[in-house]
């Protein structure tokens, strides 16, 4: 089984994950804000990937570094868990309805860390969550995983709704991305 653990600790952030990439979609997730914990929870359970997450951050001042240490301690977590070998189907793509809302991801599990990211939301907040931070978050996820990933949104109402169909698309781009294979899928034979 493809798993692995990741601890980082500075300043503002205390976080701990262990990630299993051929799980069944069990998740702890608890970063003490709660849109950002359903977001994570549903991006396991669509995934299929088993997850469990504490990050005791420094909320005090506002969501930014626990919402951007998460993603980069998910993204070092996934690409331990990917390992060297990286015998994986390498392409995904998802999307993903959420009753307005329509959301598209595509990943490559390339090597190379890059974001295009195209998701307008309405409000400031969903919850106690900014939504600036959504990019944030997929952006420190990209850089850290080294998968190139595009997001879009292609169209919603409401921002909730918005925001997990982004979740949701993907959690189902990067479960299908991640399914093994007997070699490895590039005309180098190496990412």
């Amino acid at each position: 089984m493809r798993i692995s653990s990741f601890e980082r600790k500075t300043k503002e952030t205390d976080i701990s994950v262990r990630l299993c990439l051929d799980g069944t979609g069990n998740v702890s997730v608890d970063t003490g804000i709660g849109f950002f914990d359903h977001m994570l929870t549903a991006f396991a359970v669509h995934s299929g990937m088993d997850l469990e997450l504490t990050c005791k951050g420094d909320l005090g001042v506002d969501c930014h570094h626990t919402i951007e240490d998460v993603g980069i301690v998910m993204g070092k977590a996934f690409a331990a868990a990917i390992g060297e070998n990286k015998s994986v189907k390498r392409y995904g793509s998802s999307f993903i309805p959420m009753d307005d809302a329509l959301a598209q991801a595509v990943i490559d599990i390339s090597g190379r860390g890059y974001l295009v990211f195209d998701c307008p939301f309405t409000f400031a907040t969903m919850g106690d969550m900014e939504t600036q931070m959504v990019r944030e978050f997929f952006y420190a996820f990209a850089i850290n995983s080294g998968v190139t990933l595009h997001i879009r949104l292609l169209y919603g109402e409401n921002d909730h709704h918005k925001c997990e169909a982004v979740f949701k698309a993907f959690a189902h781009a990067i479960g299908e991305a991640s399914c093994k294979r007997d070699s490895v899928l590039s005309t180098k034979g190496v990412l």
